[in-house]
């Protein structure tokens, strides 16, 4: 399986909002911040946070590529 998250990263610029401010609203570590900038697998708990911060869907936050 293969994610990335540049539709994370590219909200994150629409809203002004740095990662350290996502990360500590949402709560989450910088272990598990530095997995998503290697677009590594994180837990479905951490996506949940996430979209609960910004208020939008999954889609919004992480995309699946085929392949």
């Amino acid at each position: 399986m293969a994610f990335t998250y540049n539709r994370l990263w590219k909200l994150l610029i629409d809203r002004g909002m740095t990662k350290t401010e996502l990360r500590k609203a949402a709560g989450i570590g910088t272990t598990t911040l530095a997995k998503m900038g290697n677009n590594e697998q994180v837990s479905m708990e951490v996506l949940d946070k996430i979209c609960t911060v910004l208020g939008c869907p999954i889609e919004d936050v992480v995309e699946h590529i085929a392949g």
